[in-house]
């Protein structure tokens, strides 16, 4: 990045909202080649800029320079994610367009609010955020199925976010949007692993069943997989 650029991204991380505004300007064609991987879910292309606007402007928030890598290689999985996070959290059951343009305009405000308070907000400011009633927000969060969480115990009684955490690493493996794409470039047969150990909870032989190998393949791939998660993680 230019100087230029990167004293334009200093200013709009310190709450500059002019450069924020101009930075999201300027990497909208960023932001489109990320969102256009998710055409066909079931939202709207509008519906998933504005997401991907979201993540991408907490990237702008969570840059460091220290880092050693680009804006724009930091930025691609906060996009992503943030994308990915909605369709996983409201994905999971088809509802109607204005059910769904409800639940979109709640997320963002929730996620807005979250960053300006720093904690949870309480349904009477997402209330007046979106301009929904208390009753009308109930109803949008339902139309969508719980998710499972990474924080899930397996049938071995342990959590994918434990299994990689290190004292050195914690707080990076706890960012869950940067995990799932980490688990989505996985090879196949490793991915599957994961998912039935990690997601479905089953065992290992469970998984051997399932996967047609041996309880030591299973085994093997997942030691695989979790040696990637922590190389792309740490």
């Amino acid at each position: 990045m230019t100087t230029e650029a990167l004293d334009l991204l200093a200013l709009a991380k310190a709450g500059d909202e002019t450069a924020a505004r101009r930075v999201l300007e300027e990497n909208s064609g960023l932001i489109w080649a990320v969102v256009r991987r998710y055409f066909g879910k079931g939202v709207e292309p509008d519906d998933l800029y504005q997401l991907g606007c979201l993540g991408f402007l907490k990237a702008v928030r969570g840059f460091d320079t220290a880092y050693g890598t680009q804006f724009s290689t930091y930025a691609v999985p906060k996009i992503a994610g943030e994308i990915r996070r909605y369709l996983r959290d409201n994905g999971l059951i088809k509802v109607g367009r204005n059910l769904r343009e409800q639940s979109i305009a709640i997320y963002t405000a929730r996620e807005q609010l979250r960053a300006r308070l720093g904690r949870e907000p309480a349904l009477s400011e997402l209330s007046e955020a979106t301009g929904l009633t208390p009753e009308e927000i109930a109803v949008a969060e339902l139309a969508a199925a719980p998710p499972d969480s990474l924080q899930q115990e397996n049938a071995d009684g342990l959590t994918l976010e434990s299994t990689l955490a290190s004292p050195a690493t914690e707080e990076n493996l706890l960012e869950r949007i940067a995990l799932r794409c980490a688990i989505d470039a996985l090879p196949e047969r490793e991915k599957e692993t994961i998912l039935l150990r990690f997601y479905k909870g089953l065992t290992q032989q469970q998984c051997a069943r399932i996967l047609g190998v041996s309880q030591v393949q299973v085994s093997r791939l997942e030691k695989r997989a979790i040696e990637r998660l922590r190389q792309e993680m740490g």
